[in-house]
């Protein structure tokens, strides 16, 4: 495994880090605890050493199975990843209030990594306004979390202006392939190292999407000297960056666990040779031309209150794109026939609201609908 220190705080890590978002479920969609708690500790034994959760992961469920996962002494072996839910704070007294029941579903009495949850422009000003500063100095003091931290999905200024605003000790980005240019960006990641905040990855395989590259895109990998996998060519874009301490895979399976830790077994942080780059900007340049949506399906903008299963619209949709002359009208009548499609949408705009992509989500529904039922 390759290992990693978080900087300033010189905390041990590992590049990879197991995140609990979308563990292995049953045909009803709980969490098959029994297969995720087999999988968790399987890469703990294995090296992994960074287990990311939050409060609202499997609709709250992710916290206590991996309470489950880290007994009989896993606990110390790793550190410990969770996060408040802002847009559930409504009051300064709440933020105490759900981190002592993170801390009971963890089975645990302390968070090593506690971060403000997915912020934005809006949330970061509601935290302000309700003193979050305050409220992580006395979580500190009490020793229920260790080191500060926070996600984030806007604007790269917005960013910037969280990222100086507290004495944070690691922040959550998205990046891959496609989002250098994104929300945090590479700018952001690298003003982050220089102020020796530790940066966590997620989205490495933008929902899945770059681990099913179109033929093209094979083709091109193929085609370079070096042979990878598609999933391990998106993580090499990201272990080498020194700013980069760990990068979160949600793992679904006993398989993809197994192949993530081959990856990371034989990685290295050996620079991106020229070439190499040459060949992501190649990679990005082919989807994005294909792409509508670019729904990571995080599905934080479920449930819908009609019904509709957005993400699974969004990303059939770009995947259908992807392959050059696919159809989305049949995955699409299954979906019409199940009673989640886009004609059920009245624009209440909740979605919207949710979505940490900022996608414009009703417009994109009445678009597919509009070239699905032609």
């Amino acid at each position: 495994m390759l290992n990693t220190v978080f900087p300033r705080i010189n905390v041990d890590s590992s590049a990879l880090g197991f995140g609990c978002m979308r563990l292995p479920t049953t045909p009803d969609g709980a969490i098959d605890e029994a297969e995720a708690i087999r999988m968790i500790r399987n890469g703990i034994d294995r090296g992994v050493r960074y287990i990311d959760t939050a409060y609202s992961y499997h609709g709250g469920e992710s916290e206590r199975v991996v309470g489950k996962a880290l007994k009989g002494g896993y606990r110390e072996k790793v550190v410990l990843a969770t996060k408040l839910p802002c847009w559930l704070v409504k009051t300064h007294e709440d933020m105490m209030r759900l981190l002592d029941e993170q801390l009971e579903k963890l089975q645990t009495d302390h968070i090593d990594f506690y971060l403000l949850h997915a912020l934005g422009a809006e949330r970061y000003k509601n935290m302000k306004e309700l003193d979050y500063m305050s409220f992580m100095d006395e979580a500190l003091r009490q020793g229920k979390i260790r080191y500060p931290s926070f996600s984030f999905h806007d604007e790269h200024e917005v960013f910037m202006e969280i990222l100086h605003d507290y004495d944070w000790k690691m922040c959550q980005v998205q990046m891959n392939i496609l989002d250098d240019e994104n929300q945090a960006g590479l700018e952001g990641i690298r003003e982050a190292g220089r102020l020796g905040v530790g940066v966590v990855i997620m989205e490495p395989l933008r929902g899945g999407l770059l681990a099913q590259p179109p033929e093209d895109v094979r083709n091109a990998y193929a085609a370079y000297p070096e042979k990878r996998s598609p999933v391990e060519w998106a993580f090499r874009y990201l272990y080498t960056m020194p700013e980069v301490i760990t990068i979160l895979s949600g793992m679904s399976d006993m398989a993809q666990v197994e192949d993530n830790l081959a990856i990371f077994d034989r990685a290295t942080r050996e620079p991106i040779s020229e070439e190499e780059k040459q060949l992501y900007r190649d990679i990005k340049a082919t989807y994005l031309s294909r792409m509508k949506t670019k729904c990571t399906g995080c599905a934080y903008c479920q449930p819908c209150p009609k019904g509709i299963t957005i993400p699974d619209i969004f990303r059939g949709y770009d995947q259908t794109l992807l392959r050059e002359g696919g159809s989305f009208k049949d995955r699409y009548a299954k979906i019409v026939a199940e009673g989640k499609d886009a004609s059920r949408c009245i624009a209440c705009r909740k979605c919207e609201r949710s979505c940490p992509q900022h996608l414009p989500i009703v417009r994109y529904l009445q678009e597919i609908r509009a070239v699905s039922e032609a």
